[in-house]
């Protein structure tokens, strides 16, 4: 049997613990075990199952994706002037969370506790220390994995630079702590402690963290980005910025380039300026293709591999991962390093060429255009894609969903302050930005198709090897993008939206109604940014029904009209 390591909180340091000395948390605290010991105690407590070739399969509970509408900032003085307060990013009082923490810490007082001392941040001058308390063997597994891993001589002398405590099996009190409901994400950044209580699961520790980095890194001049980043064997970096569905684990995961992170990284000064935050993976697995995403589909053939809520036989223990039966949001957490092509500094140069993905499933957008710095800006804002409405018969009216930044639910300040940031690496080396559409073509879903991969991964490839830099392009009349006429191994006829559609009115239609979203939406972000952005959206102005005060949506001839 693996020893129990036992283990009081270090003495706290800096401003923090001069009011607020912290309590031991748990009767005994297993720290920094190793995955085999890790998966012992989660077997030995019913907490998964050993799934055919070794993953470790576990279920969590009626949450199966995160709670965004239960995540709470502490407001306090040192940060809040700097946060984005609102839908986003909610308060709770002081008082509040020291009454739930202090109840918390009670809970627990008689529990045996897991930890993992690990760091976030490649780049060591922007690395930050974490200690991540879990109530669950495999959790720590989870954190392990995700986070990067302190080597032997870091781990000596190792005092955390903030702390994350997830205890699934308590529930906050809203009538008396101000929470929402009984499951709560509760982050104080000035004491730099983040509390996940009442879901088990363990995407909210991954995305809480992420939520301290990107509050703490424009400080630092650094850009924090919800992108993966990639790097050729010339050296020539891209970053991928995309929500969820969009292609970005599956595009920037190419045989031909290694890979340094899928999902959060840091734009810095330099020429180490590109850094991935993570030391893992979490990516979807629903439907996996052992063609089309090899790199990844092994990873959950491997011990180590935390699969939450994948389907399997009960007697074989094979996976079934075309299985919805729990949630389409199921998902695999693995080591950088299961990834063949992965590179382990996790550091890359200036990037050569960025990349918006989106999924429009409207058909409307080009399968890849050119944009200006300040269109960049307006799109990286917008964080536009579109999610189908759903499964049921009949049912083929695809949703627009805009996320600031590509990561709204993520990101404590205003989306301007990041956009601004943008701007400002992009003008560096005056690198290029495409947008590329993985949606749908020919009309929109229910009439249109889903983009082909292969085209996709070639428009990709030629844009990041400068093939596409000198190509023939047409502007967009609604939009505004710069169009290529020709693509190595994509038939030309496929590049232009509104020649695959067989009705050119309904295209009309259909591109005027998103462009008129996209204006509806960004109008919460105007005042925050210069009026370049601004005019840098799709060419519409408001026209006013005289009849009804209805507003619609009438494209400009004219580019110097738009905005």
């Amino acid at each position: 049997m693996a020893a129990v390591h036992t283990r009081r909180d270090p003495p706290n340091t800096g401003a923090s613990s001069r009011q607020h000395a912290r309590p031991r948390l748990g009767r005994h605290v297993r720290a920094n075990l190793s995955v085999a010991e890790l998966y012992e105690d989660a077997i030995r407590s019913g907490e998964g199952i050993i799934a055919a070739e070794g993953p470790l399969v576990v279920r969590t509970g009626k949450h199966t994706g995160r709670s965004p509408q239960d995540k709470f900032i502490v407001r306090e003085p040192s940060s809040q002037d700097k946060i984005w307060w609102g839908e986003v990013n909610r308060p709770i009082s002081e008082e509040h969370y020291d009454r739930l923490r202090a109840r918390l810490v009670e809970y627990v007082a008689d529990k045996n506790l897991y930890a993992q001392d690990l760091f976030i941040g490649a780049h060591p001058a922007h690395r930050r220390s974490l200690r991540v308390y879990t109530e669950t063997a495999w959790a720590s597994v989870f954190a392990r994995n995700l986070f990067r891993r302190p080597s032997a001589e870091d781990l000596a002398g190792f005092v955390p630079t903030f702390t994350i405590i997830n205890v699934p099996s308590f529930k906050a009190d809203p009538a008396t702590e101000g929470t929402r409901a009984e499951t709560a994400i509760l982050l104080h950044l000035q004491r730099m402690e983040i509390l996940v209580v009442g879901t088990e699961y363990a995407g909210e520790i991954k995305k809480s963290a992420f939520t301290v980095m990107n509050y703490l890194m424009p400080d630092e001049g650094v850009l924090p980005m919800h992108s993966s980043v990639n790097v050729g064997r010339r050296g020539d970096a891209a970053v991928f910025f995309g929500l969820s569905g969009t292609g970005k684990t599956t595009l920037s995961a190419d045989p031909q380039r290694s890979l340094i992170g899928d999902d959060e990284h840091g734009w810095g000064e330099g020429r180490e300026a590109l850094f991935n935050f993570e030391g893992g993976c979490y990516a979807k697995t629903i439907r996996l293709s052992p063609m089309y995403e090899p790199d990844i589909f092994q990873t959950t053939r491997r011990f180590g591999t935390i699969l939450e809520n994948v389907d399997l036989d009960p007697r074989t223990r094979e996976l079934d991962l075309d299985s919805d039966r729990i949630t389409e949001n199921t998902r695999g957490a693995y080591p950088l390093h299961f990834i063949g092509n992965a590179d382990p500094t996790g550091i890359a140069g200036q990037p050569a060429n960025v990349v918006l993905l989106t999924a429009d499933a409207f058909g409307v957008l080009p399968p890849i255009s050119r944009l200006t710095h300040d269109q960049a800006a307006y799109h990286f804002i917008s964080g536009y894609t579109a999610k189908l409405a759903g499964t049921e018969i009949g049912v083929k009216e695809p949703k627009a969903t805009f996320s600031s930044c590509f990561g709204a639910p993520f990101m404590p300040r205003h989306p301007g302050e990041y956009a601004s940031m943008l701007i400002e690496r992009l003008g560096w080396a005056d690198t290029p930005v495409w947008l590329v559409n993985t949606g749908w073509t020919g009309g929109p879903y229910g009439v249109g198709e889903r983009m082909n991969i292969a085209h996709t991964r070639s428009m990709v490839r030629a844009a990041l090897s400068g093939a596409l830099a000198k190509v023939e392009t047409v502007e967009d009349p609604i939009f505004g993008f710069a169009v290529p006429t020709s693509c190595p191994e994509v038939p030309s006829e496929f590049l232009q939206p509104r020649s695959t559609w067989r009705d050119d009115a309904a295209y009309d239609r259909a591109a005027r109604a998103l462009a008129e979203m996209f204006a509806a939406n960004f109008e919460q972000f105007a005042s925050g940014v210069p009026e370049s952005v601004r005019s840098a959206g799709p060419r519409i102005t408001w026209e006013v029904s005289p009849t009804s005060g209805s507003r619609s949506a009438t494209h400009h001839e004219d580019a110097a009209e738009a905005g």
